[in-house]
């Protein structure tokens, strides 16, 4: 095996269609990432986008607090026990990991998640599940979140 490398990125870096209508910041995908991490030779992972499973395309942007139901945590952990178990078959060959998340998303914030009280340091649901995951798994992985304030249109 050649790279050895993969990013894990949340599902809107690939797929800014999936994204609550006008908060979008991209047309279709954040290209510039994906070129970066491919000039790098990274491999990448989509993760699941829970909040379209959940409550479909149409819906309307939440806080971290209005996703944070037993309901909603349990389809978090369920989306991502494929990727953990790929994940951890890439471990067996020494591969390393990043994961890209979205600064202030309620799901997929990885340092800063939206919360009735505006931008806070902490992570989104899905990401809180995942880390879990991972550090259970004993999976070690490098951490970044895409910055809320940089578009591409």
């Amino acid at each position: 095996m050649k790279g050895k490398k993969i990013a894990i990125v949340a599902h809107c870096i690939l797929n800014q269609n999936s994204v609550v209508n006008g908060l979008e910041r991209a047309e279709g995908a954040f290209n510039e990432i994906i070129e970066l991490l491919l000039k790098k030779n990274y491999a990448i992972i989509q993760l699941p986008c829970p909040e379209m499973l959940f409550l479909g395309i149409d819906r309307k942007g939440r806080t971290k607090e209005e996703y944070d139901t037993d309901e909603y945590r349990k389809l978090c952990r369920e989306v991502l026990k494929s990727i953990i178990k790929y994940l951890k078959e890439y471990s067996k060959e020494e591969f390393k990991f990043i994961l890209i998340g979205i600064e202030g998303s309620p799901t997929c914030g990885i340092f800063k998640t939206v919360t009735k009280e505006g931008l806070i340091d902490g992570s989104g649901i899905l990401m809180e599940e995942f880390l879990k995951m991972l550090e259970d798994n004993k999976i070690h992985i490098k951490k970044f979140d895409f910055p809320v304030n940089i578009f591409f249109t």
